[in-house]
C-alpha cells in the first residue's frame, strides 16, 4: 500500500508556476530532486550494515549532486551556466550516480518484498519547493529515479542541439556529430520513460497513482516518451544517418532499457 503526503493540499494536486527555462532546443520539465534520508532508521533491523551504508551513501551522493545542480541553475536565474562543458559533465555525473543507485534500490522491491513499504521517500520539484511529495513505497522511489534519469538525458540532448559558433565564423549551428549523438540519447530517455509506464506505475495502487505529482502522471510520462522518440526521428532524418528508427528498433532500445534493471 504505502502512505503518502503531498503538498500543497489545498489545490487538489501539486501546483506549478512558470520559471525561466533558459536556452531550449528540447522541452524539459522541471527536475524533481530527492531530499535526504537515513535508511538505517527504517531498515536497520532488516538489512546488513554494509548494504544499509551502501544504500545511504549512493542516495546521499545523488542528493548532494542534485542540490549542487539546482544551486547552479538558481545562481544563473534558471539559464544554463556559461561553461557548457562543465555543465555537461555535471549532468553525466549525476546520471551515473542514479545508474549506480537504481540496481541496489530494486532490491527493496524484489519479489514483492515487504521492505518496499518501510521507508518514506521524499522528492521535491526544484522549480517550486512547496511541491513536495512523500510516499512510503519504494516503487515511488524507482519511478522518481527513472524520471530524473530521463530528464537528465533530455538535458544532455538539449546541450548537444544548442547552436554553437562555428570555427569558420559563420552563423552558429548544430554539428552533424552532435545531432547523431542526440539520437541515442533520445532513445535511451524514451526507454526509461516507457519502462516507468509499463513496469513501475502498475506496481502502485490506484490511490497512490492518483496522488502522484503531475510530472509522474501516466499521461505526462507517455507524452514525454513520444516527444523523445519524435525528436530522435527528427534528428535521424536531418542527418540522414543509418540508425533507421523503425518501430522494431525503437522497441529493442526500450526492451534493453527495461531488461537492464527490472529483470
Amino acid at each position: 500500500m504505502g502512505c503518502f503526503v503531498s503538498t500543497p493540499t489545498d489545490t487538489g494536486g501539486n501546483r506549478r508556476r512558470p520559471g525561466n527555462i533558459g536556452e531550449v532546443s528540447v522541452f524539459i520539465p522541471g527536475f524533481r530532486i530527492p531530499k535526504p534520508l537515513d535508511f538505517s532508521k527504517s531498515l536497520g533491523d532488516h538489512l546488513s550494515k554494509n548494504l544499509l551504508e551502501r544504500l545511504t551513501a549512493l542516495r546521499t551522493r545523488i542528493v548532494v549532486m542534485a542540490g549542487m545542480k539546482h544551486q547552479q541553475l538558481h545562481e544563473q536565474g534558471g539559464r544554463l551556466p556559461p561553461n557548457m562543458v562543465c555543465w555537461g559533465s555535471t549532468l553525466a555525473d549525476l546520471l551515473q550516480a542514479l545508474e549506480d543507485y537504481l540496481p541496489v534500490l530494486l532490491g527493496l522491491v524484489k519479489d514483492g518484498s515487504q521492505l518496499q513499504h518501510k521507508v518514506q521517500f521524499v522528492w521535491v520539484n526544484q522549480e517550486d519547493d512547496a511541491e513536495e511529495t512523500t510516499m512510503s513505497n519504494a516503487w515511488y522511489e524507482v519511478l522518481s529515479v527513472l524520471h530524473l534519469m530521463a530528464m537528465l538525458l533530455l538535458s544532455q540532448a538539449n546541450l548537444l542541439l544548442l547552436p554553437r559558433t562555428s570555427s569558420d565564423g559563420y552563423q552558429p549551428k548544430v554539428s552533424e556529430e552532435s545531432r547523431r549523438a542526440s539520437i541515442d540519447i533520445f532513445l535511451k530517455a524514451a526507454g526509461y520513460l516507457d519502462c516507468a509506464v509499463k513496469h513501475v506505475l502498475p506496481q502502485l495502487s490506484s490511490e497512490l497513482r492518483r496522488n502522484l505529482p503531475v510530472d509522474l502522471a501516466e499521461g505526462v510520462l507517455r507524452a514525454l516518451c513520444l516527444q523523445a522518440l519524435g525528436q530522435g526521428d527528427k534528428e535521424d532524418k536531418v542527418t540522414g544517418s543509418l540508425y533507421c528508427l523503425s518501430q522494431r528498433n525503437r522497441d529493442m532500445i526500450m526492451i534493453r532499457s527495461e531488461m537492464q534493471y527490472l529483470n
